[in-house]
């Protein structure tokens, strides 16, 4: 058996190593532009370029990297006709709930504020915030938002989660599709972005929506930069309306340095970091749907192209 292994950025290495050490009996092919790829049964990749793709009309399947699936959905028609398969959590579950957790109780135990005291030699304990009216509104209830609900749920934080379809998740008030939309925002004090980016989600975070939010809302966007208006969240920031966001991931990356993001105090920034991918993990996961594939069972992770996910 041929795997191909593809990065944009050329580091293949750890991967084939990964491979070896799990399926001794494979071989992983790399490939750079100008060549011919020898024959493969598989392709293991992440942002190919179109003259790779017009070379993977014969792999039985494709394989992704990582867990967002938009890059590559954007190819449209230069996508070979053969199935594409998503990661799962990979070890990125438990580090979205770290990072969402750690923003959440930021907010909530007033940290920042109390930074800014501090800079100033300020000693002034604040008046605790009541956790019955610190609602976390969790958009996005797959693989990698599941994690993030149990961590807001064992902090004891009013939960609230809205999918595209209807969900139903102990001690969550769930909520779906457009006609759930308005009810789930207008109840969330901190909104938790982990959607998939598709044409139906393509700046769902506009003024719009956002303003519905309870006055004085927070924003974490650890999903993907366009589901987010960027200067309707300036405008609600200025305002008051949103007290504050913790951003992961933008419409331009890296972030521009002219960026009115940079000097906005009340927005926090990271360099997509929120869930890396656990390379052993992910690719254990891998080898695990060939061998179904191979033994002629089905796989999880199989992505909708109509779906965008």
């Amino acid at each position: 058996m041929r795997i191909l292994l593809f990065r944009e950025d050329g580091v293949i290495e750890p991967w084939a190593r990964e491979f070896a050490a799990l399926m001794p009996q494979v071989q992983t092919i790399a490939w750079r532009e100008g060549e011919a790829l020898p024959p493969c049964d598989y392709a293991v990749l992440w942002s190919p370029t179109p003259a790779l793709l017009d070379q993977l009309a014969h792999v039985r399947a494709i394989f992704l990297m990582g867990a967002g699936v938009d890059a590559l959905l954007k190819l449209g028609d230069a996508l070979p006709p053969v199935p594409i398969v998503r990661l799962g959590d990979a070890g990125m579950g438990v580090q979205m709930a770290e990072y969402v957790a750690h923003a959440v109780l930021r907010y909530f135990r007033r940290f920042e504020e109390y930074e800014q005291q501090a800079r100033h030699g300020a000693w002034n304990p604040l008046p605790q915030i009541a956790k019955q009216d610190f609602s976390v509104g969790i958009m996005g209830l797959g693989r990698l938002g599941l994690p993030v609900v149990e961590a807001m749920r064992l902090f004891g934080f009013p939960v609230r989660g809205w999918s595209r379809t209807p969900k139903a998740i102990a001690g969550v008030d769930c909520f779906h599709g457009t006609d759930g939309l308005d009810a789930f925002l207008r109840g969330t004090r901190v909104l938790v972005c982990m959607l998939p980016l598709t044409l139906d989600t393509a700046n769902l975070l506009d003024r719009h929506n956002m303003g519905k939010l309870l006055p004085g809302a927070y924003l974490i966007n650890v999903a993907r930069g366009p589901i987010l208006a960027e200067p309707d969240l300036m405008t609600l920031i200025r305002s008051g309306h949103i007290a504050g966001a913790t951003l992961d991931v933008f419409r331009h990356e890296p972030l521009p340095a002219p960026h009115p993001f940079w000097n906005e105090p009340r927005i926090s920034i990271t360099p997509h970091i929120s869930a890396l991918t656990v390379r052993h993990d992910a690719v254990r996961q891998i080898a695990d749907k060939i061998a179904a594939l191979e033994n002629g069972q089905p796989v999880a992770d199989l992505v909708d192209r109509q779906l965008g996910y």
